[in-house]
């Protein structure tokens, strides 16, 4: 398997992956991207372009996994203000002030799943986001079979990225943080 963030020169990749998987293409990792409201109020179609823009302009998205040159798998990371819904989710409240890079969706090609390619895209995320400067990876797993949205990943696949777990006393949903040295 081989890892690559998306850039504007692999904007046919993430076209041929999305294409290749439905789910993935309805949502195209924008729903926590843009607030509510304009999620409801947007088309498939205009979150692809959306997407695609955010590329072009050089906001980070994420990467991808491709298996012997095709595109297999993918990491939703970037700096979490990118993220408008995920700054308003009332559920994830930032824990502090510290500039995170926060990872919130995965989607690994039906062929390719129980092999341990989440955790190459959680790993290759956390490279990607240390390459552009980060200090800190935030995510929120959910255990298997949980009511939450299921593509954030799982706690295993997130303690074995050497992960720790930084939720607040109190708070339902789980907050993991990998921490750059």
């Amino acid at each position: 398997m081989q890892f690559h963030p998306v850039t504007p020169e692999r904007l046919p990749d993430l076209a041929r992956f999305s294409l290749a998987h439905g789910k993935f293409r309805y949502c195209s990792c924008m729903r926590w991207r843009m607030t509510s409201t304009q999620f409801q109020r947007s088309t498939k179609d205009e979150r692809v372009a959306s997407l695609d823009e955010r590329v072009c302009q050089g906001v980070p998205i994420g990467v991808l996994a491709y298996a012997e040159g095709n595109p297999v798998g993918w990491c939703s990371v970037a700096p979490r203000e990118t993220y408008h819904a995920l700054e308003r989710y009332r559920a994830l409240p930032r824990i502090d002030d510290a500039p995170v890079w926060s990872v919130v969706c995965f989607f690994v090609d039906s062929h390719f799943r129980r092999q341990g390619l989440t955790l190459g895209l959680l790993r290759a995320a956390v490279d990607y986001a240390r390459d552009q400067g980060a200090k800190i990876v935030e995510g929120y797993p959910v255990e298997p079979g949980s009511r939450f949205y299921t593509y954030m990943g799982s706690p295993a696949t997130f303690r074995q990225a050497g992960f720790r777990d930084v939720t607040p006393a109190g708070q339902a949903r789980l907050v993991m943080r990998y921490f750059i040295g």
